[in-house]
């Protein structure tokens, strides 16, 4: 290729044809987001380069002269060329890589999501997962994650929401546990059983209640406002706990009781918010995780 005999500037060929397809200066101008003194400017130059005539101004709109005509179909090769690059571009940017941060309560975090992260590094090896313990919507808001597990829809309309899942909660002791207390039945029996609180035991207690489960302080021995403590320790033989099977299922130590009661169900929202649910790599994980959740 002769280099030397490429000596056509681009953005003034770029003016020559929003010029050319949009009728005038001052809408080539709008269309390029310049001023109208820069397409005319960069016209006059472009005429000078070449040594023809490009258009004939009449009034406020333009005509194409026969030079303009000959040179119009090589130009907008260059324009579809250059926008072939932008695009290829813009795909590199757009490549399935890098840090995605979820967010998710702490049983959620240790045990739901580590075993869909095999999956998801095969399909997108160069991707980073970070994982967050948290049960706040504020997170996204404020562009602290990027993925959020919640099981309470969340109201603001910057957020997207996908319910992915309705788990099933139920009541689970640890054979040490039933071995030591007896298996809990409701009525006056269930009085002299431990039950451990994630929180408030005044706010779980009122929950209880109408399902036929009248418990008191002295049934709560123990609380946390941390879920892995409650776990451990219902897991300890210290009390019954409330879990959802899906995390249940593996600690096999555990046995649902209080069959007659029916299970609490607890929906899963898959959350993102609406600007970040456009990027690919966001995109990519918010759909294997539905695909993982639904299950």
């Amino acid at each position: 290729m002769n280099w030397n005999a490429i000596s056509f500037d681009w953005n003034q060929a770029r003016s020559f044809l929003a010029v050319a397809e949009e009728g005038s200066l001052s809408a080539a101008a709008t269309a390029l987001k310049v001023t109208q003194p820069t397409i005319t400017r960069q016209l006059a130059a472009l005429e000078a380069d070449l040594g023809v005539m490009l258009f004939e101004r009449t009034g406020r709109s333009v005509s194409l002269t026969q030079a303009c005509l000959d040179l119009l179909d090589h130009v907008r090769t260059m324009a579809n060329g250059a926008n072939a690059v932008s695009l290829s571009a813009s795909g590199r940017s757009q490549a399935i890589a890098g840090l995605v941060r979820v967010t998710a309560a702490e049983m959620t975090a240790a045990y739901v999501l580590p075993p869909m992260l095999d999956r998801l590094a095969a399909v997108a090896p160069d991707l980073e997962i970070e994982i967050v313990t948290d049960n706040d919507v504020r997170d996204l808001l404020r562009r602290e994650a990027d993925i959020a597990i919640r099981h309470v829809r969340p109201e603001q309309s910057d957020l997207v929401a996908k319910r992915v899942s309705e788990d099933a909660m139920r009541f689970y002791a640890t054979d040490k546990y039933l071995d030591t207390h007896g298996i809990p039945k409701i009525g006056e029996s269930v009085v002299a059983h431990q039950f451990v609180s994630f929180g408030d035991f005044e706010r779980v207690a009122a929950y209880l209640k109408p399902i036929g489960l009248d418990l008191v302080r002295s049934n709560f021995r123990y609380t946390s406002n941390s879920q892995f403590a409650e776990w451990e320790i219902a897991r300890n033989g210290l009390a019954i706990a409330i879990m959802t099977d899906r995390i249940a299922v593996g600690f096999p130590e555990f046995r649902p009781v209080l069959p007659e009661l029916d299970p609490f169900q607890m929906p899963m929202w898959l959350v993102s918010h609406r600007e970040l649910h456009t990027s690919r790599r966001i995109r990519l994980v918010f759909d294997l995780l539905a695909e993982w959740l639904e299950r």
